[in-house]
This record gives C-alpha cells, structure tokens and sequence, in this order.
C-alpha cells in the first residue's frame, strides 16, 4: 500500500471475534476494558507434565451452536472460530451477497499453525487404530486455508480467497493484503483477520521445549506481564478476529456504517534469526514507518500503540527500542498497550483481534490497558497504559505484530 498504488480508500465496516474474554465484539471489548484476564489453567488436556500449564482457552463453546453441525464434525477448531467470527463480521457490515457480484468480494483468513487438533488426533488414530481409520477430512480439515474457503462457500464469494502464514504476524498480513487487493481494484469487499486454536499437548509440549511461555502456573490471570520486569515468557491464547474491509466509494454507495479507515500497511523481515527480534529492531521499525508512510501519516499523529508486546523477555525490550527508533521525543507520549496481558498471545490470530481492538478503541474513544505492569522494566521505560483503561482523544492508531522468521507487519488506523 505504497504511494504509487491506487488511490482507493479502504474502510472498515464489519467486527468480529471470539475470545477467552467474550465470544462476541461487545462482551470482549467491555472484558478488556475492565481489565479482565482471560487466562486460566489449561482444560482442554491434562497439563501436569508440561513446563506451562495455563493458557487463554475460549470456553463454554460449542461450535454446533454457531454453525452447521455437520460442518463443524467435518473442520477444525481454529476454523470454528475463524468461521463464527467472520459470520459475525459479515453481519455487522449488513452485507447482503443478494445485492453483491460475488465475483468482487473476497476472503482471506490466516492462521500460523492451522489445524492442530486434527493433526494431533489424527496422528493417535494412525498409531491405535491404524490407517484404515483416518478420517477422509483429516487433510482438508487441518489445512491452514480452510477457514477462507469455507466462508467463502457460506456466502458465496468468488474473489481472491487464500490463508496467509506468518506465524504471529499472519492476522496483521492477511488484513494489509486484503486491502491491497481492495487498492488494486480486484475486489470492492474483502472478509480478512486470524485464527488459531493451538492449544493442545504438541504445541504446548514444542513451545515450551523452546522455553518461550511463562512457568507461572500458580498465578495465571497475573502471568502475562508485558513490560514488566518479571515477565517469564508468552501466554498461548486461542480465537479469532475477522474485519469486514471495503473500498470506501461500495461502502457509501450501500449506505454502509463506517468505523474507521484502514489507512497505511507494511510487511518487512528481520533477515537475522529464526525466533529472536533484531535486537537493533531494525525490521519492526521499518515496517512501522512504510505503513506510516503509505497512511500518509506523520509519526507525531498516532495517538495510540497496540503493541506485540508478547511478555517475553526479548520481544518488549526490542519492541520498545524499535518505537523509540520510529517515533523519537514522542515516543514519550504515545500511549502504548499490549492486549495479550488478557487475551494471552492468539499466535496467527493475534493480529486479527488487535487490529478489531484499534477499531473499537477509535469508535469509544477508550485505551484498554496492559495490565499485570506492577514493576517496569527499566528498558521499557515508555507510557504502557498500566493496568487502568484511559480515556483519550484518537484519531489515529498503529498495530504491531512480529513472528518466528523474522517477519514484521504494521497497520494504520484513522477515523473517517
């Protein structure tokens, strides 16, 4: 979404989520600005022999309830989600694909790991029962661009339709090239965000072998700390957020609700190490300012940060270092939060639901806080929003996320 691009403006007109903290908009958003946690020991399987024992589960879910049974049989959890957050979307845009060519309306949903619950059980299928036992929807259930086709199936939409992957950075690259395709003129809608449902023996079993979650099982709703100077690691966190994205002129020839613009978008690598940040933050703070730059916006106009902000000891350091780089003296006053001190960190989702908090922090006029800052970190010496949501005056936002590879992706949001 550079300066030499198309002219066409992408807005906003559609939210949705499911999350540890509500499984709708509304119910999620009054949780984070309360400060709620969503963190709790892990039910979902028995944990006692891991490292981390508690997570950011969506619980109370039945998926049958949201979508057709059947299907739900047929899928993945992570497409559950992606698929009940994207209806949720759709709807709060009031599209109605009667009215609409669904050759011009896309889907692009990403997840980092896809579906890992079909792969684990499909796995212990193999092993117990043999192959002959394999579900015949095994592949395309855990395959990582089926929340994409599936919605698309749903509604109809024969536009561009793919799943990124990006490990943590996904939910921010699937909405950026989602709005390029809108800038391109190939789509007038596109339905885009996250999803992840990672919670389960494997994954916790290979992220914790690497030593990256937090060992404070005792203390779960006080485990995800960011910024603070006893923070031990990530919290894995699972869900979805999907915005419905339109070029501004279909959205006002509908009569469509806007909330807000998608203005500025960009995507860099590290090129250093395969799951630490440059310690220089080299390729955060590019990405920061080419997304400020096709926004056409001076650093100076964002008022607000919602951060990576991981709780782990490199990423809040370099992240840190790599706004200070990009926003200099006024560094000092943006406010800053990092959400996953509640939701935990949602993996390819996070960008996703981040990006649906920036929304919702534009329409209220609110910033929910990062909660759990009791002892800063002496390198992370900016304005974190501690532990209270803020009343402020914004008018424009920035989102940040990074992922294992070294990827970067930053996104503008400003009000109309």
């Amino acid at each position: 979404m550079d300066s030499s691009s198309s002219s066409r403006r992408v807005v906003v007109t559609g939210l949705g989520v499911v999350t540890s903290l509500g499984h709708d908009v509304d119910s999620f958003w009054a949780s984070l600005v309360a400060g709620k946690c969503g963190i709790d020991r892990v039910s979902l399987f028995d944990p006692s022999e891991l490292a981390s024992q508690i997570g950011a589960e969506v619980r109370n879910w039945e998926a049958a309830q949201h979508m057709d049974p059947k299907e739900a049989r047929r899928n993945d959890r992570y497409t559950h989600f992606g698929f009940v957050a994207a209806k949720q979307a759709f709807k709060d845009a009031g599209l109605d694909m009667g009215k609409e060519d669904g050759d011009r309306v896309g889907v692009m949903i990403g997840s980092g790991i896809g579906g890992m619950y079909t792969y684990e059980s499909q796995l212990k299928v193999l092993a117990e029962r043999g192959p002959r036992k394999v579900s015949p929807f095994t592949i395309p259930s855990l395959i990582g661009n089926m929340c994409s086709g599936l919605f698309a199936i749903e509604i109809g939409a024969r536009g561009p339709n793919f799943g990124v992957v990006s490990a943590c950075a996904t939910g921010t690259h699937a909405l950026g090239e989602a709005a390029h395709a809108i800038r391109r003129g190939d789509v007038d809608v596109m339905v885009a965000g996250g999803s992840e449902a990672a919670i389960t023996p494997f994954a916790y079993a290979s992220f914790c072998a690497m030593k990256a979650m937090s060992t404070r099982n005792t203390e779960p709703a006080r485990a995800s700390r960011p910024f603070d100077r006893g923070r031990d690691g990530f919290i894995m966190g699972e869900g979805a957020g999907v915005l419905v994205l339109e070029s501004y002129e279909h959205a006002m020839a509908r009569g469509a609700r806007i909330y807000c613009e998608l203005a500025g978008y960009a995507a860099t690598c590290d090129a250093y190490h395969i799951t630490q940040p440059d310690p220089e933050g080299k390729g955060l703070s590019m990405a920061m300012k080419r997304a400020l730059a096709s926004a056409g916006t001076a650093p100076e106009q964002i008022e607000y940060i919602n951060a990576h902000g991981t709780s782990t000891p490199y990423n809040d350091k370099f992240e840190t270092l790599a706004i200070k780089k990009v926003f200099g003296d006024h560094a000092r006053t943006v406010a800053i939060s990092s959400t996953k001190s509640m939701t935990g960190h949602l993996l390819g989702a996070a960008g996703g639901i981040e990006s649906v908090i920036c929304v919702k922090t534009l329409q209220t006029q609110t910033i929910a806080p990062t909660i759990n800052l009791e002892d800063p970190d002496p390198d992370c010496d900016l304005d974190y929003v501690p532990n209270v949501a803020r009343p402020a005056k914004v008018k424009t936002v920035l989102s940040n996320n990074l992922g294992f590879g070294g990827q970067n992706a930053a996104v503008v949001f400003r009000s109309v």
